[in-house]
């Protein structure tokens, strides 16, 4: 199978935080989420509850805040660019 991906995906370790959030805007409720791997470009992300899933939104992991859009959807897994 022939990766094409632009950036080398990692998943998260002892380095790097399994915790994120995501978030439409700063009035909107916070949504929690696993992240399953992270890259440069993007992430893929397991979002807990039931509420929609926002096409743009703010991503949390760590100290780092990104401006993200949804870019696919299975069920609550996702996968994000920012």
């Amino acid at each position: 199978m022939n990766d094409k991906r632009r950036y080398v995906r990692v998943r998260p370790s002892g380095l790097v935080p399994r915790a994120g959030k995501i978030y439409a805007d700063p009035k909107s409720p916070v949504m929690e989420c696993q992240v399953i791997d992270v890259s440069a470009g993007g992430a893929c992300l397991y979002v807990a509850g039931q509420a929609p899933i926002p096409k743009r939104f703010i991503f949390l992991h760590g100290s780092v805040k990104k401006s993200s859009r949804l870019v696919w959807e299975r069920g609550r897994k996702i996968g994000i660019q920012f």
